[in-house]
């Protein structure tokens, strides 16, 4: 494993930070497109896979069964147990990981040019053949059950879950993808073998590679890594509902600090005016100590060591939410302020010198993303899952330019919306 450390530190260092990268999209033989940035200086290189679907393909019943697969898949394959898989990937130098998301579940991994067809081998194994033994099930149930139990207790987690219960009631998207204590402790080896089927198919799988491997051989390889999974997996659910209006909830919990989630209906990633709202947020919340919020919650009145605000566009539905944490006898503050400042930003936007400032932050900070075949591989999935052009990474900053004040201004209007925000509070707040 340190051979495979040293080399990704080597190549990380050599790899300019820039956001301008030769993209090629190329289709596999067996008709998979993938896209491939080619770097052969040295023999290393990064592949990423994202099925689409994820936590939401759960069968009704069957919540946290697709994140409790995912975490099986390393657990051994054919003969291999867990402890001879991860003996095989560190004598191969190799890497995998295997994470599940809402919406997408993913698959990364890291390999040698000198090991890559033992190291694809073992890969495809793991991800087409995987064991799912019981003593393996059981072991990883239990670390499950004991984060969903980690979560209960904490007054963040406590506060999203709660939001997301009350602004999607039955969608997927209501509960946790890790499921409850109960809907994981009752899940069988069939339920995570059709978890399986249902969501690594070939009609929703995205892939990038980057670094030491050309367009024919990664055809191949992506050939022989998805050899064996079904054409076609579980149906999508159907778009989310936002149910939540405008006002509090209370969740009484005993800690000194109450923390908070705020926010309501957000704006799709596809929407024309998504830019502007993504630069708008920067203002508001989403950027770093210079945003409004921080500037009023923080800076002018102490109410808080941070708050932040982000928009979640997620495949079925979107978010435009906030956090906050503060004294339980100053939360309330907390929350008059910000309520303030969105009604503000919404009827009056920002200034020209708050948005010079965040298209500076903006536009400086997007190259430094590029900075190693990881992280660009995994931009580059990202960006065919959003169905982005091959050319956003060398655009994406003139579109943030090209950004005016009359379009956040106006974008703010229409997305902001004061009377439909609404507080999740956890702690035990004085009134």
């Amino acid at each position: 494993m340190k051979h495979f450390v040293a080399a990704a530190i080597v190549f990380f260092a050599a790899l300019p930070a820039r956001a301008e990268i030769a993209i090629q999209d190329v289709v596999t033989p067996n008709g998979t497109r993938t896209w491939l940035v080619e770097e052969h200086s040295i023999p290393f290189v990064a592949l990423e896979l994202r099925f689409k679907g994820g936590g939401t393909l759960d069968a009704p019943g069957k919540r946290g069964a697709t994140n409790l697969m995912m975490g099986l898949l390393e657990e051994g394959t054919g003969e291999m147990n867990a402890m001879d898989f991860a003996r095989a990937a560190e004598e191969l130098a190799a890497d995998f990981s295997y994470d599940a998301y809402d919406d997408a579940i993913s698959i990364s991994a890291r390999f040698l040019t000198e090991n890559r067809d033992q190291a694809v081998a073992l890969l495809r194994k793991s991800v087409v053949e995987p064991r799912f033994d019981q003593v393996s099930i059981d072991r990883v149930r239990e670390q499950v059950i004991s984060g969903i139990r980690s979560d209960d207790k904490n007054p963040d987690r406590i506060a999203s879950q709660t939001f997301d219960g009350l602004a999607f009631g039955d969608h997927p998207y209501a509960t946790s993808l890790n499921g409850t204590e109960e809907s994981v402790g009752a899940l069988t080896r069939d339920d995570i073998v059709e978890a399986h089927q249902n969501a690594l198919a070939l009609d929703r799988v995205y892939v990038s590679a980057v670094g030491d491997i050309t367009a024919d051989e990664l055809g191949r390889l992506v050939d022989e890594l998805l050899a064996g999974l079904p054409e076609t997996g579980a149906p999508f659910p159907a778009q989310a509902q936002y149910r939540l209006e405008g006002g509090q909830t209370l969740v009484d919990f005993a800690t000194p600090q109450s923390v908070a989630i705020f926010g309501h209906e957000g704006i799709e990633r596809d929407d024309p005016d998504f830019f502007a709202a993504y630069v708008l947020n920067v203002i508001l919340g989403g950027g770093s100590f210079d945003s409004r919020l921080m500037t009023e919650v923080r800076e002018k009145r102490g109410l808080t060591y941070g708050v932040n605000t982000f928009l979640i566009p997620k495949d079925l539905g979107s978010l435009y939410l906030g956090s906050v944490a503060s004294a339980n006898d100053r939360i309330s503050q907390a929350v008059e302020v910000i309520e303030s400042e969105w009604a503000r930003m919404a009827n009056e936007g920002p200034t020209q010198a708050e948005l010079d400032k965040a298209k500076t932050f903006l536009t400086g900070a997007y190259p430094l993303r590029f900075d190693g075949n990881g992280p660009i591989a995994n931009i580059l999935v990202g960006m065919q899952m959003d169905d982005l052009p091959i050319d956003y990474a060398a655009t994406r900053n003139d579109k943030v330019n090209a950004v005016t004040l009359d379009d956040v201004k106006r974008v703010a209007k229409r997305i902001l919306r004061p009377e439909d925000l609404h507080f999740v509070i956890v702690g035990q707040p004085k009134i």
